[in-house]
């Protein structure tokens, strides 16, 4: 599966591929991670083979100046709504440290729900083996939850 990255706009946010002219202005960072094409039974109208059935959102940093802004909830937004209206996949999944409440409560505004929690999943940020609190979206959660951020978006920040 070969896909074109994305520009995607918003009021405060772009999400477009990085290039130099980017080091001085950048403020974050996010990624579609881990894209799954399912093995569909023959004939099935939900098979493709030009966009992903799922896949993760991830990778995400921001400067210190961009915590705590609505920048990151654009930009998830954003990256939602290309994955469930443009690519139409069923399920958006995201993780985190199980231990890094910030995040987990970050992701939970989203409207992601807890799928459980992945023991020992993966080597932590300060060098320690992390367990990982996965979440996820799927289609028929999309339009309360894309309801919920457009409402948080329209509030001021």
């Amino acid at each position: 599966m070969n896909l074109e990255q994305p520009v995607l706009t918003g009021s405060t946010v772009t999400l477009r591929p990085l290039s130099m002219a980017d080091a001085v202005r950048v403020v974050g960072g996010t990624s579609y991670l881990d894209l799954q094409q399912w093995r569909w039974p023959p004939g099935s109208p939900l098979q493709r083979t030009d966009r992903p059935d799922a896949l993760e959102i991830g990778a995400t940093w921001l400067s210190a100046s961009a915590q705590r802004t609505r920048c990151n909830t654009e930009a998830k937004y954003l990256m939602l709504s290309h994955a469930f209206d443009v690519w139409l996949v069923q399920r958006v999944a995201l993780k985190t440290d199980e231990r890094d409440s910030r995040s987990r409560q970050a992701i939970e505004r989203l409207g992601a729900r807890l799928d459980g929690v992945r023991r020992a999943d993966m080597p932590g940020q300060d060098g320690s083996v992390r367990s990982s609190a996965y979440y996820s979206i799927v289609r028929a959660e999309w339009p309360a939850a894309r309801a919920r951020l457009e409402e948080s978006l329209q509030k001021p920040w």
